[in-house]
């Protein structure tokens, strides 16, 4: 017998069966009717989908990052949503952005309802570096809707300055794009 895969699994990837009940034929159009190419295109250019900086290095929490997340609901209470938050340093010589490879990604965390608009963080702090160069830092965060074990959108954004947490920002009000260490 084969159990079900409990990984997310993309909606655009679809397994067939060889036999279908009428459910099995009408839920895919349910599923495709729930995110109408409109109603994507309005979760990824909402205003409520923003990644920043909210924590870079304050006295109370030295060589600490926080990167805080906010994300639209698209008003189906039964979806989940999902943020990753990963740290990015970059490259002194290319000017590239590059994921730091440990200890600096969160994985995906489960945020809530998708009922309505969610804001998440994580904060990441590192071994000072005395005596070397500042290294300048960034957010990376990707955010899913979930309906079940399905993933129905995904988005990516950098952190941006110019954003209100609802909490953790240190000090109050504190949005960047960017955070320089020593």
């Amino acid at each position: 017998m084969l159990e079900a895969d409990p990984t997310p699994q993309l909606a655009g990837s679809q397994r067939y069966l060889q036999c279908m009940s009428p459910l099995h034929s009408v839920a895919p159009l349910l599923l495709a009717a729930a995110f109408t190419p409109t109603h994507t295109h309005q979760l990824l250019h909402s205003r409520e989908l923003w990644a920043t900086v909210n924590v870079c290095s304050p006295k109370d929490q030295p060589n600490t990052i926080g990167i805080r997340g906010s994300m639209p609901g698209d008003g189906h209470t039964k979806d989940v949503m999902y943020m990753r938050f990963r740290v990015q340093y970059q490259d002194p010589t290319t000017k590239q952005w590059l994921n730091l490879t440990q200890g600096a990604d969160s994985g995906f965390l489960k945020v809530g309802s998708a009922g309505l608009a969610r804001q998440a963080g994580r904060s990441f702090q590192f071994a000072q570096a005395t005596g070397k160069p500042a290294y300048t830092l960034r957010g990376d965060v990707i955010f899913q809707w979930r309906r079940g074990t399905t993933v129905l959108q995904t988005a990516t954004e950098p952190t941006t300055a110019g954003h209100k947490s609802l909490a953790g920002a240190d000090p109050h009000g504190y949005s960047a794009a960017t955070c320089a260490l020593t």
